[in-house]
């Protein structure tokens, strides 16, 4: 039976474990096409996408465990300095999911390790990349969102998990490369794709959301 968009909403979550199952280049390419009815102004439809799958996602998962790069962030994920209640819930988050994994706080290698996980899309066998020009700007950056939001929510729909990670942004140099992308195009964030692994601990996650209260008022 088909999701409605309310379902699909509280069914997606951040996947960080996969099943070894392949992810047909047919359905990605329907869910993008799909996902290209995402809000744009102006419709200026700002994202490019590179899409990794198979043979090539595994080469580039090499490439990337064998790189020593050195390399300057995209842009920085979080603001220095970062306020309340934003720390306290970005902290939160992280905790609870060293919690089900089992890693104490003083684990620093394991913590380190499971940081570098992301850099192997968690074991999915397919994702994407999502580039911006560099001439756009933060509205651009809205409907990057708006677009990769619905991709998920598709995705969701058709059975699949996805987990959007700006950690990427973190090294571009080797996407980069890898990819050849134009020199004005800037990556903005990666996104594994893949079959839940429902038996993981960590895809147990669910991060807490505020009440409606505390982050809207109503004027009437």
């Amino acid at each position: 039976m088909t999701m409605n968009v309310s379902e699909a909403v509280a069914a997606r979550i951040s996947v960080r474990a996969f099943l070894d199952q392949p992810v047909s280049d047919d359905l990605l390419r329907e869910l993008l096409a799909k996902s290209a009815r995402a809000p744009s102004g102006g419709n200026v439809q700002p994202w490019r996408v590179y899409v990794l799958n198979g043979e090539r996602m595994e080469s580039f998962k090499q490439t990337v465990s064998e790189s020593t790069r050195a390399e300057i962030p995209a842009y920085e994920i979080y603001p220095p300095g970062l306020s309340e209640p934003y720390r306290s819930s970005r902290y939160k988050v992280g905790e609870d999911m060293y919690a089900l994994l089992g890693i104490p706080r003083e684990d620093k290698a394991a913590r380190i390790a499971r940081l570098f996980e992301n850099y192997q899309f968690f074991g999915a066998p397919a994702g994407l990349f999502c580039y911006v020009d560099k001439q756009m700007g933060l509205p651009q950056w809205s409907d990057l969102g708006m677009f990769l939001q619905t991709f998920m929510l598709l995705a969701t729909e058709a059975g699949l998990g996805t987990c959007a990670q700006e950690a990427w942004a973190a090294r571009p140099g080797v996407v980069s490369d890898f990819l050849q992308p134009p020199e004005q195009w800037m990556l903005f964030c990666g996104m594994a794709i893949g079959y839940t692994d429902q038996d993981a601990p960590v895809n147990q996650l669910r991060s807490e959301r505020a009440a409606v209260a505390d982050f809207a008022t109503f004027v009437s």
